[in-house]
């Protein structure tokens, strides 16, 4: 960040004064924001209870699984994949098996479709797409879930996560993993620098993303080489623009790409998007840029990092993690501006499925329906649980500890991801898609008609409509 004018004690005192102030201010506008709108600070780890949290009770109940090998896929990779496979650990020392993570490669679809043609299932897979779980289910792959692990979902869950992870009323999937994508994350000492505050509406935030250029630092860092990124934007602008109704017709395609409604949000993104100066690297850059590297790079460098924000869900804070930034005081986040009347909040997730009639595939989907496992991966931060029997002590730092209580106390009052809800070959297909549309609309944002034609024509064929 270049500087702007000499420092001075009272310019010192007053910045570590605001920086409190914004701290302070981050965590309760999150807490607020996801409290009223949701779909669906220090930095000392606190080590969690015994038992299952809310009930006080002994640690869920496990088979002895002696000699027993097992597989898990999914397409997590880097600290995420990690802290996953301490999760696996703890299961292996509870049980007796031995289970290995299988890196999964998106559609993964596809990609269990040719380990089961092959004859080499994984065990049980994690799948980021509810579209995915109905393809699963759909190809007779996927086996209901067990009367233990019903049992912990039914403790645990909401009926709204217990719903996403059912098809035509069998519940199949445990949803593990829980994400608000509605957060932008910040550089503290970059806003200090430009002098800008974190802004509560999208006309807000291309004042902020303005000033913030003009002072020798690009706004945003947006993960342009993943599509799914992109989607997570259009439907953060959607959502607040169009409202939830039109969002649910898009989402089951009950409406075109081509409406007026779709034409307005696209418009509405190409104001960010359409500024060279406004994204690290331009558009071609942002176009080279996969998800860890627009985190990383917007907390590194110092004052001059490559860009003061970067859009995405609380799990950005694994990433941030890979700094020397720490989330509360160098990282801060504030919800996704409102476009329309009310902020947006979308949620995500991944559901395990088991893939095998085994009895171990079973008791992994118990464990990872019960606060033991979820406990595991929340201290190591970047993670947010639907469980509700995960006390928020067992969060590393308050930003993410409000995140969590904001969505348990949401209940079923929630929107899940969009794209994540259609056909994998339109909404979760790396290169094809919407995935592939949305990122040639970044290339070109001034082209609002071709996009939403490419978009229209792609989605009735994944349709079938």
């Amino acid at each position: 960040m270049r500087e702007h004018g000499a420092s001075t004690d009272t310019r010192t005192e007053t910045g570590a004064k605001d920086r409190r102030r914004t701290r302070a201010w981050a965590a309760l506008i999150v807490a607020g924001a996801l409290a009223l709108t949701a779909c669906g600070g220090g930095d000392k780890k606190e080590a969690p209870p015994k038992g299952d949290g809310a009930t006080g009770g002994r640690a869920v109940s496990l088979p002895r699984l002696d000699g027993e090998k097992l597989e898990v896929a999914a397409v997590w990779t880097g600290p995420e994949q990690a802290n996953f496979v301490k999760v696996l650990k703890e299961f292996e020392k509870r049980t007796g098996a031995t289970v290995t993570f299988v890196p999964a490669q998106d559609p993964i679809v596809t990609f269990l479709g040719s380990k089961i043609a092959g004859g080499a299932p994984p065990d049980v897979a994690l799948l980021p797409q509810v579209g995915a779980l109905v393809s699963a289910v759909k190809n007779k792959w996927a086996q209901p879930v067990g009367a233990e692990a019903q049992a912990e979902l039914d403790k645990n869950y909401s009926n709204g996560w217990k719903t996403l992870g059912a098809v035509d009323g069998t519940q199949y999937g445990v949803y593990y993993k829980a994400a608000n994508k509605s957060l932008i994350w910040y550089n503290a000492k970059a806003f200090e620098a430009a002098g800008v505050q974190p802004p509560k509406t999208w006309k807000e935030l291309l004042t902020v993303a303005d000033t913030l250029s003009a002072s020798g630092t690009p706004a945003v860092s947006v993960a342009g080489a993943d599509g799914w990124t992109l989607t997570d934007w259009f439907e953060n602008v959607y959502l607040s623009q169009a409202g939830p109704e039109k969002y649910d017709q898009l989402a089951k395609h009950q409406i075109k790409w081509t409406d007026d409604s779709v034409k307005q949000a696209l418009g509405t993104l190409a104001e960010l998007f359409g500024r060279k100066d406004f994204l690290a690297g331009g558009q071609s850059g942002a176009l080279a840029t996969e998800f860890p590297k627009s985190v990383t790079q917007t907390f590194t460098g110092g004052d001059r990092p490559a860009a003061a924000m970067v859009y995405e869900g609380d799990f950005v804070a694994v990433n941030i993690a890979q700094t020397e930034a720490k989330v509360g005081t160098d990282a801060l986040v504030f919800p996704f501006p409102s476009v329309g009347a009310k902020a947006p909040v979308v949620s995500g997730g991944d559901v395990a499925v088991a893939l095998k009639p085994s009895k171990g595939a079973q008791a992994l989907l118990t464990f990872l329906a019960s606060a033991d496992s979820a406990r595991i991966q929340a201290r190591e931060g970047g993670f947010l649980s639907p469980n509700k029997s995960v006390e928020p002590a067992a969060y590393p730092n308050e930003i993410q500890r409000e995140i969590a209580k904001s969505l348990i106390a949401a209940g079923d009052d929630f929107r899940f991801d969009m794209s994540d809800q259609a056909p994998a070959a339109f909404g979760g297909t790396p290169g094809a898609g919407e995935w592939k549309a949305l990122q040639d609309f970044l290339a070109n944002p001034s082209d609002v008609a071709g996009a939403q034609a490419k978009l229209e024509a792609d989605a009735a064929k994944a349709y079938g409509n």
